[in-house]
């Protein structure tokens, strides 16, 4: 840390570079704790992400940064910026479809250019850039292993470029948020589907409560009771689920299930589509 440190402070003229290096090093440890911290009760990704922009931004010397995620079909958004201007600025980057953090999420790869090469790399987004008051751009893909969600971008307003010691740093911070989200989706789809287990469990137990019962008034099978409930729930375009609660609470009456709809002939268990089964 101390050789990063030393690289960047020395790369601010007029400053102290043991102070800049210490302050580095606190704001770093500072950021780094507030990334890993995605287990709280109410956490925001928005914030969570508005915070990388201003802690990048800050540590690495950038004036400007910004965030953006793919979508579900693997299309960037932006999702939080460190100022208005660059928020415009990214917009106009997904719009005109070229610019640092497109490239950084296509390759996997960290990007940079500042002056000519920018404006080469980048014609049409880097004169936007320049009008914006950047001159020095860089993009680094949020991945984890092989798994990218996005980019981070970090703008300067000089043409002088991020050293290695910036992108190294840059990439940490970026890792370790990507490696947060991923995380916290995973804690999150786990909480999803535990709770949909506990619901279809809860289903199965009313489902085999209705069965027996119907099997015991009506003096029939399991089996065809279990088809009755079926037949019946689809006549009344009703969930099953629905139907076996009813007639648990005896809101149905049994022996509506034993009748044929709007006749008085009792219905045939064996009269039954297939896909219904639910077993």
């Amino acid at each position: 840390m101390a050789e990063v440190s030393s690289i960047h402070g020395s790369a601010r003229e007029g400053g102290n570079g043991d102070d800049d290096a210490m302050r580095r090093e606190r704001l770093l440890s500072r950021a780094f704790v507030r990334l890993a911290d995605t287990l709280a009760d109410e956490f925001d990704i928005v914030e969570f992400l508005q915070s990388l922009s201003a802690d990048s931004a800050e540590i690495i010397g950038a004036e400007a940064a910004s965030v953006m995620l793919a979508n579900a079909r693997g299309e960037l958004r932006l999702v939080a910026s460190s100022e208005e201007r660059m928020r415009l600025l990214e917009l106009f980057e997904i719009q005109s479809a070229q610019g640092p953090c497109l490239d950084a999420f296509g390759t996997g790869q960290a990007v940079q250019a500042s002056g000519a090469d920018s404006h080469a790399r980048w014609p049409v987004f880097a004169p936007r850039a320049s009008e914006a008051g950047f001159n020095a751009l860089c993009a680094v893909p949020m991945r984890a292993h092989a798994d990218i969600i996005g980019a981070l971008n970090l703008f300067r307003g000089s043409d002088q470029p991020f050293s290695d010691a910036d992108l190294e740093i840059a990439r940490a911070m970026a890792q370790v948020a990507t490696i947060a989200l991923i995380q916290e989706r995973a804690i999150r789809e786990r909480s999803l589907l535990a709770g949909q287990l506990q619901a279809a469990l809860r289903s199965r137990i009313v489902i085999e409560q209705a069965k027996g019962m119907l099997a015991e008034h009506l003096s029939t099978t399991v089996d065809q009771a279990f088809q009755l409930l079926n037949n019946y729930a689809r006549d009344h375009n009703r969930r099953l689920t629905e139907v076996a609660r009813d007639v648990v609470e005896r809101t149905i009456p049994h022996d509506a299930l034993a009748r044929q709809p709007g006749t008085s002939r009792p219905a045939r268990p064996d009269r039954l589509v297939p896909d219904q089964i639910v077993r």
